[in-house]
Parts: C-alpha cells; structure tokens; sequence
C-alpha cells in the first residue's frame, strides 16, 4: 500500500503534540498529505467547522474513506502543489501536514503565499526544519529568510526515525508557524524582495555585491544601496540577517 515515498507518523506522542498545536479555536482546517490517517482521526475529533485534506494517493484516499466516513465529502485527490487553494473558502485557514520531505519547501512557499493563511503546524527533514528557524549563519539561507518574513516559526517537537514506519534515513522536527502581517504593499513586490534574495545567495562563494551583480543588478546602485544601509561590500549574503535584506531592499525599490 506504500507508494509516494510515505513514511508513516506511528508515535502517539508525536500525533497527539502536533494535534494539539492546531488551535482549538481554528474553524477552517486543511490537512496535506494525510496518508493513513494517524493525524486526520485526531483532528476529524475536534470538529472543525469546515475540515479538508488533500491527498495525492488514490490508495490512500480510498484507505481513509472506508476507516473514517465521515471524511467522504472532506477529501480531495490531488497533488497540493497543483491544488487551486482559491477553492477552499476565503477565511482565515490552518494547516497541519506531516510534509513529503522532497516537496516540503514548496508547499510551506505556496501556504505562505496564500492570503488566507492563518498559521500552520508541519513536520520537516531535521536539517530542513533548521535551515527555516536560522538566523545570519552557516544554516541561514533564502528559506530562512522567505520563511520568517511572512511568519513567525517556531520548533515544537523533535521526532526520531523510530517515530515512522519505515523508519526515514534522516531525523525530523515539528514548526509552527504563526502569521505575520505583510510587510509588502502587493504581491508583486514581495515577489521582488524573492528574487533579490535568491540572487543574493545564487553564487554563495561570492560576496553580497558579487552575486547581485552576477545576477544582472546593476552594480553602482547596488554598491550605494550597500553603502546605505551600512553593509560592506565583502559582506556575504549568510552574514545579513533579515532586517538588513528588508533595508537593502527599501533602498533599492525607492531608487535612493
């Protein structure tokens, strides 16, 4: 019955703190990926005032159908990362996922995305999980910094490969992820302060100035937007924490 790579969440431990960590005052749930079931019978408990999860496996989809009838009309078969999210209805939404530890990235990108995201609860690759959390570091990246600018996340649980059956090769950990307001006018140019830090990290043996340049930003803007806000021109993009990419990048959208 394993197909898509699962590895299935059997630690009661576990199941019940990521349950528990979906607020009780959630009305409009979304559960990626439920599998067989393990957090989907916890939180079908809770009775959410609207309830649905999205499975990519038909196998699966049928498994849950017959263990828990009263998901039949909660259900969806796709793949989440082609789900029309617009589907749902447009109220403050929680998700809560045992995440695919390939697709992990992009689906916390495209809940983040979502106007209508109300905070999440979801379990990732140990060193994924840390590469989220880190601050200016060796950890620290473009999903350190995209990730904290749109929320607030947090490590709720450690979880051993012994937790899963099978067991994965890596070991994993639980966030939450609280909202944050935007900081962003539109969309648009949220997707302009993306692009400027996936520039900044693309070439990581190179300086902040270098990479910007590499990656076609004209290059007296960026040495002066640099100087403006204080940083070096040998600054590396893992040495420029957060609040210093959201300078740089007011400098650089108001043209100085």
């Amino acid at each position: 019955m394993r197909k898509y790579g699962q590895h299935f969440l059997i630690n009661t431990s576990v199941i019940n703190a990521i349950v528990q960590a979906v607020p009780a005052t959630a009305a409009d749930v979304v559960e990626i990926g439920p599998g067989q079931g393990a957090l989907t019978e916890l939180l079908l408990q809770k009775n959410f005032a609207h309830f649905t999860a999205v499975e990519i496996d038909p196998q699966m989809q049928q498994y849950l159908q017959e263990h828990f009838p009263s998901l039949k009309e909660k259900i969806i078969l796709e793949n989440f990362l082609h789900f029309d999210l617009n589907l749902l209805p447009q109220r403050p939404t929680f998700f809560v996922s045992n995440l695919p530890y390939i697709d992990a990235a992009d689906i916390l990108d495209k809940v983040l995305a979502w106007p209508y995201f109300d905070g999440a609860v979801f379990m990732f690759q140990k060193e994924q999980a840390q590469r989220i959390l880190a601050k200016a570091g060796a950890a620290y990246g473009p999903i350190s910094i995209l990730s904290q600018v749109r929320s607030a996340p947090k490590q709720l649980i450690k979880v051993g490969k012994a937790c899963f059956n099978p067991p994965p090769k890596v070991e994993s950990m639980v966030l939450t992820f609280e909202k944050k307001e935007s900081l962003f006018e539109n969309d648009a140019q949220y997707r302009s302060f993306a692009r400027l830090v996936k520039a900044a990290f693309l070439h990581r043996r190179k300086t902040l100035f270098n990479s910007l340049c590499l990656c076609g930003y004209d290059k007296e803007k960026i040495a002066n937007a640099l100087q403006n806000v204080r940083l070096k021109l040998t600054a590396r993009a893992e040495e420029v924490p957060l609040e210093k990419f959201l300078e740089l990048f007011d400098v650089l959208k108001s043209g100085f």
